[in-house]
């Protein structure tokens, strides 16, 4: 009987440390997959916040890029949940562990229990092995779609970058074109400078002799009591025939310039500062516009173009002396004649 009872108890001192070994290979089998999940989930975390840079310059053009990689969290968080799982399974695994050590320690009258139990914990091994299993595919499914994202979002970064070669070529043809056209631009203006001289020129020669008509700057100055009486917009018999030479020299100049430079020969007029309130006139912005119109009118009626005349009127806003003597006032009552662009 004794020698029975020693086999048993030298039995159950063999099967322990099998037990005991199936129980370290669990936890390193256990160990091993959480430190292969971990790591896993670093690169994955390490790459989507890689790629946040390149998110943030694409801005809208990659919103259904961001809502893949939101599906891919919603995956992550299924895939922690399920190591929780793991993590839970394997404190029930612990516990049983516990639970069986007392079973040992009862001694070999329990050892057919404790054989049960360990084909329990056998089983029990075998499902968290396939849990595992599940886990590491899912980690696989995930690390595909991370490819796919990284695959798609080197193809926007192309798309993008031919995007802005596109627009800088687009830009160097914008700006050479600019300059071309500052240069046509520049031509034309040079041109009509060389025409403004030469009208004005003659007109110089033709009006020497008046010294009521002065050049101030690059425009002809006709005072108003030359043109108009007092208060009025009707030319005088003078001011008619002060402008039949000016209409000839505008005719001989639409003769000369090109067609394709757009000129014009603005008349301003301008008034004193001293009131003017009239049925005909109520202000002087009336009676300066008038007056310019009369001498746009009669250039018509002399041949010259309506497409080169200008009428404006600037009442007593543009003064050219400030001061409120007669020969200031004087000064400031006129008709200028502007030879400029359209």
């Amino acid at each position: 009987m004794a020698y029975v009872r020693n086999k048993r108890v030298s039995s159950g001192a063999d099967y322990w440390p099998g037990f005991v070994d199936a129980m370290a290979t669990m936890l390193l089998v256990v160990t091993f997959l959480l430190s292969l999940f971990m790591l896993a989930q670093y690169f994955v975390t390490l790459e989507s916040s890689g790629k946040d840079t390149a998110l943030e310059r694409l801005n809208r053009q990659i919103l259904q890029l961001t809502q893949l990689l939101s599906l891919e969290k919603g995956s992550n968080k299924s895939i922690q949940d399920e190591l929780a799982s793991l993590t839970s399974s394997l404190a029930d695994l612990t516990n049983e562990n516990t639970r069986l050590q007392g079973l040992v320690d009862l001694g070999a009258s329990n050892a057919a229990g404790a054989g049960a139990a360990q084909a329990k914990l056998s089983d029990d091994l075998a499902g968290e092995k396939k849990i595992s299993s599940e886990a590491l595919a899912q980690v696989e499914i995930l690390n595909q779609q991370l490819l796919a994202l990284r695959r798609q979002i080197g193809a926007l970064e192309r798309a993008l970058q031919a995007s802005e070669s596109q627009d800088s070529e687009s830009q160097k043809k914008i700006a050479d074109l600019g300059k071309r056209l500052n240069v046509a631009l520049a031509r034309k203006v040079e041109e009509l400078s060389r025409y403004r001289s030469n009208f004005f020129g003659r007109l110089r020669k033709l009006l020497a002799s008046r010294k009521d008509v002065r050049v101030v700057g690059d425009r002809f100055v006709f005072q108003a009591e030359v043109l108009f009486p007092s208060g009025s917009a009707q030319m005088n018999p003078q001011g008619l025939a002060t402008l039949v030479p000016l209409a000839s020299a505008i005719k001989t100049l639409e003769g000369q310039i090109p067609d394709e430079i757009e000129w014009v020969l603005r008349v301003d007029g301008h008034t004193d500062v001293r009131p003017i309130s009239t049925a005909e006139f109520p202000s002087n912005w009336e009676l300066s516009s008038a007056r310019a119109l009369s001498v746009v009118r009669f250039l018509i009626t002399r041949g010259v173009k309506p497409k080169h005349l200008v009428a404006a009127g600037f009442g007593q806003f543009q003064p050219l002396d400030r001061k409120n003597t007669e020969a200031a006032l004087r000064r400031n009552r006129r008709i200028e004649l502007k030879l400029t662009t359209r």
